[in-house]
């Protein structure tokens, strides 16, 4: 007993002296606290992993995502003095780093994780499983609006419906800044949901050319992605010659087309549970989760072998 007492008093001064905010409350740190953040939609799958791994191995620590399209993610962390981070697929305008500066005086820090990308998907009935860069920006344009007018299979007399998870989804801007380059998208194109439900429309309609985020369908190992790739096929695109398929390799290479790059935009004013989350997802162990998820880490080498399978030769 006499041993309890001091200790409850070196307990109490202890959190008596953590670091409190000016309401009183007591603030996080790189490795404990509480803190809510936000991220694309599209990018769910990468984001649970590394955010399930941190909060594991960090018992103190919760960090909650709130998941939205993109646009959506970036306006809510700009203006919710309480979200503190969010991890979307490009970085910020001036406007908004200027707006950043003029409301809270804080500077944001980007830091890229990694290199992913934009998959399509078609129906499994579907024949063609090859398109190019010029054909999807047709598409996009209004200017494709039937299979017969692309690919090797003349007598596929059916319309395409483009399908994809939102208006304000990354996908779309990313698809509409670069590749077609239009305010406005023909009315062949439709969003639903989230990419779920794009993997279910397009695995019900054999006319359907479905955009959804790589993460979604990119880690052999998760039953997810098992069930996603049973329902769909994965169109192989081609930028100037060869086609590709959305592979850890071809993305590394620059091979495939459509890459996007995952980035955590930070505003903490401090070195808080946001930025030990950052520092984690950067870290050699959040890489190795970008790794196995089938997507490209950014702070650690990726080493690419190329299996020859001829057999040996016995001389």
């Amino acid at each position: 007993m006499k041993y309890f007492i001091p200790f409850l008093l070196a307990l109490g001064l202890f959190f008596s002296c953590r670091e409190k905010d000016k309401y009183g409350k007591v603030v996080d740190t790189p490795t404990t606290g509480q803190i809510t953040i936000v991220a694309d939609e599209s990018l769910r799958p990468i984001v649970e992993a590394e955010v399930e791994t941190f909060n594991a191995l960090h018992k103190n620590a919760n960090v909650k995502v709130i998941y939205l399209p993109e646009a959506e993610a970036i306006t809510a962390m700009l203006k919710e003095d309480s979200l503190k981070l969010a991890i979307v697929t490009r970085k910020l305008t001036m406007d908004e780093r200027k707006y950043l500066m003029d409301k809270n005086k804080v500077r944001a820090r980007e830091e890229d994780m990694a290199i992913s990308g934009i998959a399509l998907i078609v129906n499994p009935a579907n024949p063609d499983s090859l398109l190019s860069i010029a054909d999807l920006k047709s598409m996009l344009m209004g200017r494709i609006k039937n299979w017969k007018d692309i690919g090797a299979h003349p007598n596929n007399n059916n319309g395409i419906k483009i399908v994809f998870d939102n208006p304000n989804s990354g996908l779309i801007r990313q698809l509409r800044d670069s590749v077609a380059k239009v305010d406005s998208l023909p009315n062949t194109c439709f969003a639903v949901n989230d990419n779920r439900a794009v993997v279910d429309y397009v695995s019900k309609n054999k006319n359907a050319l479905g955009l959804i985020g790589l993460e979604w369908i990119s880690d052999r190992d998760d039953t997810t992605t098992h069930g996603f790739l049973n329902k769909v096929k994965i169109v192989a695109l081609a930028g100037d010659s060869a086609h590709f398929q959305p592979y850890q390799a071809y993305l590394a290479l620059k091979y495939y087309p459509l890459r996007r790059t995952i980035t955590v935009i930070n505003r903490e004013g401090r070195t808080g549970l946001g930025t030990g989350f950052t520092a984690f997802f950067g870290s050699e162990r959040g890489q190795r989760i970008v790794l196995k998820s089938g997507l490209v880490p950014v702070t650690m080498p990726l080493r690419i072998l190329n299996v020859h399978k001829e057999p040996f030769k016995v001389e």
